[in-house]
């Protein structure tokens, strides 16, 4: 099935801000979505004449290899991947779930990463494509607690780079958005929220960033983006 629509894969739909730039896009209309997160109430709440569900794991590499068969079996192409699945493990030594831990190192690193670059071999062939990461501003600096998920960030950071540098003769696009403190999901089992322990009266919201999303998308063909960072203001790192 072709499409004049922008057909865009978006990672991590089911809540946060990767379901907040789904929703927003398929407001728009202009977009042909397929978004993938493992719980599937959250993501049929988006189904649409231009929404198209696909639960699944992405740690799993069979999924994610049939997510992009089925893409380019019905689609022909696709224009854009948002990288937006990922978790947060912070803690002190003491305190750290060393398994939770290491999940989150699977996710954010080696599925994202994965993924990243089958997607790539796909747009190489097309010559064509734009890979939007959200990273964070823990993708630039560190805070004691935070060294592992900084680190699967600043390994989003790295690869984003290297591509950037690899792609840069060619027609693929490679953005890092980076905010910073951000009312989503991701928080909700802390004890203490980080706008209070962090002295943020007027966090970021979902929306904020997914107008950051909208310039990146709107820039034109020989403009590109390869990082944005927004945060709030009174966030000081």
């Amino acid at each position: 099935m072709n499409t004049d629509k922008q057909i865009c894969l978006i990672t991590g739909a089911s809540s946060g801000i990767g379901h907040a730039i789904a929703d927003a896009l398929k407001q728009e209309g202009n977009n042909q979505l397929i978004i993938t997160a493992r719980r599937s109430d959250r993501l049929e709440e988006l189904i649409s004449p231009n929404v198209e569900v696909l639960p699944g794991d992405l740690n799993s590499p069979e999924f994610q290899d049939s997510v992009i068969s089925h893409i380019w079996s019905r689609y022909g192409r696709c224009d854009y991947l948002f990288n937006c699945a990922g978790i947060i493990e912070v803690g002190t030594i003491e305190d750290m779930d060393i398994d939770r831990m290491t999940a989150m190192l699977r996710l954010n690193i080696e599925s994202t990463f994965r993924l990243t670059y089958a997607m790539l071999k796909k747009f190489r062939q097309q010559e064509s494509g734009h890979i939007v990461n959200l990273s964070s501003v823990l993708g630039t600096k560190v805070r004691a607690t935070a060294g592992a998920y900084a680190a699967t960030k600043f390994a989003m950071e790295a690869l984003s780079e290297a591509l950037r540098m690899e792609l840069t003769d060619s027609r693929i696009k490679i953005s890092c958005i980076e905010p910073g403190l951000v009312m989503t999901e991701l928080h909700k089992n802390w004890k203490v929220h980080p706008k209070e322990s962090m002295n943020i009266s007027h966090p970021l919201s979902t929306a904020d960033i997914v107008e950051v999303v909208k310039f990146i998308m709107s820039q034109p063909e020989h403009v590109n983006i390869p990082k944005l960072m927004i945060l709030p203001k009174g966030h000081n790192i």
